[in-house]
């Protein structure tokens, strides 16, 4: 049972029509104007990925030298973490946060020293 686009060939408008069986298609007119000459279109299409998918698939720091892997706040928080056990040390739990926080998509409130 898919969701179909369309696009009135009369008005231009586009929409989408949940559709339970393939006989429904020959009486769907568009929902502005009416009219019956609508055109289907290709619908994009939603992929998702897990966590750990995405950070299987980003690698390491190292391997993506590209200044823009360092603007994406996920990659920042799991080079951080990277270091801290390297250098053996127990992250902060601050830093623990604020790490949770830009993967969660919030922006940081950046603090600057007095």
């Amino acid at each position: 049972m898919p969701i179909y686009e369309f696009l009135c060939r009369d008005c231009h408008h586009k929409f989408s029509i949940f559709v339970r069986h393939s006989s429904a298609m020959s009486s769907i007119t568009c929902p502005s104007c009416g009219v019956a000459d609508i055109e289907r279109l290709m619908s994009k299409i939603s992929f998702h990925r897990s966590v750990n998918t995405i950070y299987e698939e980003s690698g390491e720091p190292t391997l993506l030298p590209k200044a823009e892997f360092y603007q994406d706040p996920r990659n920042i928080g799991r080079w951080t973490e990277k270091r801290f056990r390297e250098l053996g040390l127990e992250i902060p739990k601050e830093i623990e946060r604020d790490i949770q926080i830009a993967r969660e998509g919030e922006s940081l409130e950046i603090k600057a020293d007095s």
